[in-house]
């Protein structure tokens, strides 16, 4: 497809789009914000500093505190909300703010393949973390309101952040989808989204429907009469949280920006944190907790 016939098929589906959306209304509010698209790429990469900013106070933080939610979640956080509800509204901007920067304002690189590839990793893991794993969760804990408004802020500013880089400033040289970087991350971004759909997915099974507690996650056991496959829990505690590691670690490599290295940082700083406690509370909690797994990485840490 040639670069103005996906535009002229892009613009065509917005055309049909009920209500007010269109190329030149998300465009008009755009431009009320930055003045030249110099000035928008600008901020964004001030907000990629700010973000590595806030990950490495968020690791000081997290030494003498956990993220307060699931195991972990206290009232002085703010009042509880329902966990399948806080999951689906705090994930969906993650989703609908870059789906509307594509389909909605101008975006200058969106039909170039590199670009194509890398928004549709993206979409392909918020899909299913936003309209797939909160009706799939089993009990769970409800969210404190400070972590859900946090998450949801998050959501908003990091979908803006990768969307509208990739859609419309990104630049990659010729034959970027055959480089090395690309290939390595985009076949670490496969490996670590399927480590995590498929530890969630342990997890998920570890508790029988309408029960709340907590269970041993490993491969040789049998929970509520159901044989599990252990995957990556053989080795370490949090193998959902390494796999999400992997797949934007994967990401960031694959794109190449200080955009996609700030969310893979952030998002390594949190989910490593939440390894690190769970191994933890897994130690105290069970006293058959298998001894040689780790928290995090196979047979190191």
């Amino acid at each position: 497809m040639s670069r103005g016939t996906g535009r002229r098929f892009v613009s065509h589906c917005a055309s049909l789009t009920p209500g007010r959306f269109s190329f030149s209304n998300m465009d008009k509010m755009l431009k009320k914000l930055f003045s030249s698209d110099e000035e928008e790429l600008y901020v964004l990469d001030c907000l990629s500093y700010v973000m590595m900013s806030m990950a490495c106070v968020t690791f000081v933080v997290l030494l003498f505190e956990n993220v307060p939610y699931g195991r972990y979640a206290s009232s002085k956080y703010g009042f509880h909300v329902s966990v399948r509800l806080s999951w689906l509204i705090q994930e969906l901007p993650a989703f609908l703010v870059p789906l509307s920067l594509v389909l909605w304002a101008s975006s200058s690189r969106a039909m170039y393949l590199p670009n194509q590839l890398l928004l549709g990793m993206y979409f392909c893991h918020y899909f299913q973390r936003t309209f797939v794993y909160p009706f799939l969760i089993r009990g769970g804990k409800p969210t404190p309101f400070g972590s859900f408004a946090l998450a949801f802020a998050f959501c908003t500013c990091n979908g803006y952040l990768q969307a509208r880089y990739l859609s419309h400033y990104a630049e990659f040289p010729p034959g970027w989808v055959t480089h090395p970087y690309f290939i390595t991350g985009s076949c670490l971004w496969f490996l670590g989204w399927v480590i995590n759909i498929h530890s969630d997915h342990i997890l998920r099974n570890l508790r029988a429907p309408g029960e709340t507690g907590y269970n041993i996650p490993r491969g040789d056991s049998v929970s509520h009469n159901l044989a599990l496959v252990g995957g990556l829990f053989e080795y370490v505690s949090g193998a959902n949280f390494l796999g999400e590691i992997i797949e934007w670690a994967g990401f960031a490599l694959a794109v190449h920006s200080i955009h996609s290295a700030a969310f893979a940082l952030f998002t390594s700083i949190i989910l490593s944190s939440r390894a690190v406690a769970h191994h933890k509370w897994y130690l105290v909690k069970f006293e058959d907790y298998p001894k040689h797994r780790k928290a995090l990485i196979p047979f190191v840490f």
